[in-house]
């Protein structure tokens, strides 16, 4: 169990130390491969200064220099191809490496779950919900239960007991005698109102003049 546990960080550690060791080299080779060009092309600077002194011999022997620089250098890239390839397959394993630990990682969180959420566990539950839901049902019914004198009323002598009173009700509205509507004042359009007589009130002179007409009568 401990291997497992530590194998993976020391697994880790192991790739990543090689990365950075093929890093180093890669950039050794490089700076060898520098150094071998600009070799190179001294000898040919050389050989051209050989050939304008008419020295063939020395120019000869720089363009042989020339050539083992040149395979040292075909020499070294090569290597560094080399240690191309190979750092592109140990991180191409590390990948796999972390695709497969984290997909073992979740197949076992999957299977955790699967196991504290069994399907036994899981009918039980449900049955203990159902149960509790008709228990709260039962509970229901018996609390919205009429109680005490309320219990022992017969609903037929109560549905018999309003249509009585709805029929006296309707008995009721028709032996109310109808109510007659007021009559409405004639319309009498303007300009034929009908002429009333003016009271004139008798003035002193004429209740003298009717009193002497009396006494004259008898």
């Amino acid at each position: 169990m401990f291997t497992r546990i530590f194998g993976k960080p020391k697994q880790e550690a192991n790739a990543l130390t090689t990365l950075d060791k093929l890093n180093e080299t890669l950039e050794m080779l490089e700076k060898k491969e520098k150094v071998l060009l600009k070799k190179s092309a001294a000898e040919v600077e050389k050989a051209k200064e050989f050939t304008r002194a008419k020295n063939k011999r020395a120019a000869i022997q720089c363009l042989k220099r020339k050539r083992l620089y040149e395979q040292q250098i075909e020499q070294l890239g090569n290597f560094q191809l080399r240690i191309h390839d190979q750092m592109i397959m140990l991180e191409g394993a590390k990948a796999t490496t972390d695709t497969v630990d984290a997909l073992r990682t979740g197949a076992s969180a999957m299977k955790a779950m699967q196991k504290a959420t069994n399907i036994d566990d899981v009918d039980k539950t449900m049955d203990e919900i159902n149960e509790q839901t008709e228990n709260m049902k039962q509970i229901q019914e018996a609390l919205s239960a009429p109680i005490g004198a309320a219990a022992d009323f017969d609903e037929d002598e109560l549905e018999a007991e309003l249509e009585e009173l709805e029929g006296a009700e309707l008995e009721e509205q028709l032996l109310q005698p109808a109510t007659t509507t007021p009559e409405s004042p004639m319309h009498v359009p303007a300009g034929r109102q009908p002429t009333r007589p003016v009271s004139v009130k008798p003035t002193a002179e004429e209740d003298e003049l009717a009193a002497l007409q009396a006494e004259m009568a008898l």
